[in-house]
């Protein structure tokens, strides 16, 4: 990789367009944004607006469009900004374009549903030959786009691929700190959509800050037993994409599973597989599926997971979160 690295940003929903415009804005690299809606990409080059996902902000005129799939093949690194769900037939898709030695980096929150496996793995299979890195963090893709300071983890099995990773997409608006803990990185950006869903349905009930401020430190226990669990660091959880993340979407009305949890908590029906997307309801019972095959105690992953399937009412599960057994800290 070197300065002149050519990057693609496959996805243009609002995450991907909004990586897409910072990382042009850098000057750093020849930025190409992917899309497979072709119509979408032609107007997004004629308007340089993406008026459906970040409506109000000009793109950079450096960044590019393109709805082909060869328009990556001279890109170094591949950031796959899809949704976590469809990252797999992304990969399959694009794999065939991709460059030799492209670095692949997933930026999504969640674990794949049908192998219950974090998406490097997945990708891993799916793309033997690449190296497989994951951004993740506190970050909406509005502030991001709008040049708002954001931080955000990039991990890589290999340290030196990460720092490279780090140094290429980085600017002065969008700082990235490099990891090896891609476990870690990518748990504590799933499993935090879970326990901001939580702290939605304690807005949604009423029961009061005192109550989210419990959830989100004792989330970040079980946020940790589980990383260290899966092979991770627990102090990973600690860091941008575990606390700080949850910090973010646990407390901001921005993040779509905080606005599912207080829909929950106001006794609507609220159904993620229609309108915004919702990734902590597809992980929270793919997260506690795994939790009790790793012998792991989640109670408020279990607790978020049954209320979403239907099989826990909201005022049963907060009474026995509160009547757990008494344990030290």
């Amino acid at each position: 990789m070197s300065d002149s690295e050519r990057i693609a940003v496959i996805g243009a929903g609002a995450f991907g367009t909004a990586l897409a415009a910072v990382i042009a804005l850098t000057g750093k690299s020849q930025v190409t944004l992917v899309g497979r809606n072709a119509a979408l990409m032609a107007d997004l080059r004629a308007d340089r607006m993406h008026d459906t996902a970040l409506p109000g902000i000009d793109l950079p005129d450096a960044l590019q469009f393109s709805a082909e799939p060869d328009a990556i093949s001279d890109a170094g690194i591949a950031l796959f900004a899809m949704p976590s769900q469809a990252q797999a037939d992304a990969a399959r898709h694009y794999g065939p374009y991709l460059a030799e030695d492209a670095v692949v980096v997933t930026c999504a929150k969640g674990i794949d549903k049908v192998s219950g496996d974090l998406l490097t793995d997945m990708l891993e299979r799916e793309l033997p030959h690449h190296a497989i890195a994951v951004l993740s963090g506190p970050g909406f893709a509005s502030d991001i786009a709008k040049g708002l300071p954001t931080a955000m983890a990039i991990a890589a099995a290999d340290m030196a691929v990460a720092e490279r990773l780090a140094q290429a997409i980085s600017g002065p608006t969008f700082r990235l700190y490099a990891s090896s803990d891609r476990v870690g990185v990518q748990l504590g950006g799933a499993l935090k959509n879970v326990l901001a869903i939580a702290c939605g349905i304690v807005e949604g009930c009423g029961i009061g800050d005192s109550a989210r401020a419990a959830l989100i430190s004792r989330g970040l226990a079980e946020m940790s037993r589980f990383v260290s669990a899966k092979g991770g660091k627990a102090e990973t959880v600690r860091g941008l994409s575990g606390l700080g993340d949850l910090v973010l979407t646990a407390t901001s009305h921005q993040s779509r599973n905080l606005r599912f949890g207080i829909a929950l908590g106001h006794g609507e029906t609220a159904d993620p597989s229609h309108g915004e997307l919702v990734e902590g309801a597809y992980a929270a019972s793919i997260a506690a599926r795994m939790a009790r095959g790793l012998g792991v105690d989640m109670p408020i992953t279990e607790a978020v997971s049954a209320i979403i399937d239907g099989k826990l009412d909201i005022p049963t599960a907060i009474e026995q979160l509160m009547t757990r057994p008494i344990t030290t800290e």
